[in-house]
């Protein structure tokens, strides 16, 4: 298909009304930007305390410990933007925002948070400090659209950061699921085994390398997705630039 000139593109800028998404009202509009800043503000807590355990103990090793708690936090309060998604003031699939939040939660509690081995683990830090700053980035991103004063700066970072982001986060989450294999299947934890009373069995081990397998499907749809996404957003900006 070829391309249309640019003179008919102009013409069509200007002869046709684009036609505008509706948004959330006013009520739903005030509770989103009053919750996108309050997680924008505990990422960035997240990130001050990497930086100031680093800084005082010189090493990244056990640097989980100092951000652990609002971690958890904020990462469970993610949980809320299915609730999003489902009720309609975000207009986003509540199968693709589901699954990208459980995925993280389970993460960080039933992962990081029950195998306490793994904790020490760099893959750790990898994918909490991936996790840092796509979220900084993407909240900052959500706040500034709804106010209807989206910086090209921050536009241009939510869609080029994730090009290194998303890979070293996944890169992470992989390493600390595999290096919590041998722990989990030492002690059976979350497993339950036969006979009990209900005649049900469940392999804790096995679901996680089912986990670890699942990403070879599901990543690369997630990654080429915001690859579509980017191309689309930028490059629009781009040639309204130009006009």
């Amino acid at each position: 298909m070829s391309a249309p000139a640019m003179g008919t593109t102009k013409t069509a800028h200007s002869d046709v009304a684009p036609k505008k998404k509706r948004g959330p009202g006013a009520l739903a509009t005030a509770y989103l930007v009053i919750y996108n800043v309050v997680m924008t503000a505990g990422w960035l807590v997240i990130a001050v305390g990497l930086v100031r355990a680093y800084l005082a103990r010189g090493s990244y090793h056990g640097l989980y410990y100092s951000i652990e708690k609002p971690l958890k936090f904020f990462q469970t309060g993610a949980l809320l933007e299915i609730l999003h998604c489902a009720v309609g003031i975000v207009p986003s699939s509540v199968v693709l925002t589901g699954f990208q939040v459980l995925s993280r939660v389970f993460l960080t509690w039933a992962v990081t948070h029950s195998v306490r081995e793994v904790q020490n683990e760099d893959s750790v830090l990898l994918f909490v400090s991936a996790w840092t700053i796509t979220e900084i980035i993407r909240y900052s991103f959500y706040t500034f659209s709804l106010l209807n004063h989206l910086p090209y700066l921050v536009k241009w970072a939510r869609y080029t950061f994730f090009l290194v982001l998303y890979p070293m986060g996944v890169t992470g989450e992989l390493l600390t699921v595999y290096a919590a294999l041998p722990y989990v299947q030492k002690t059976g934890l979350y497993s339950v085994t036969l006979p009990n009373k209900y005649n049900f069995s469940f392999d804790y081990h096995t679901f996680l390398i089912l986990t670890m397998v699942s990403y070879i499907p599901l990543f690369p749809q997630l990654y080429f997705h915001m690859m579509r996404q980017r191309k689309k957003v930028l490059c629009h900006v781009e040639e309204y630039k130009t006009e």
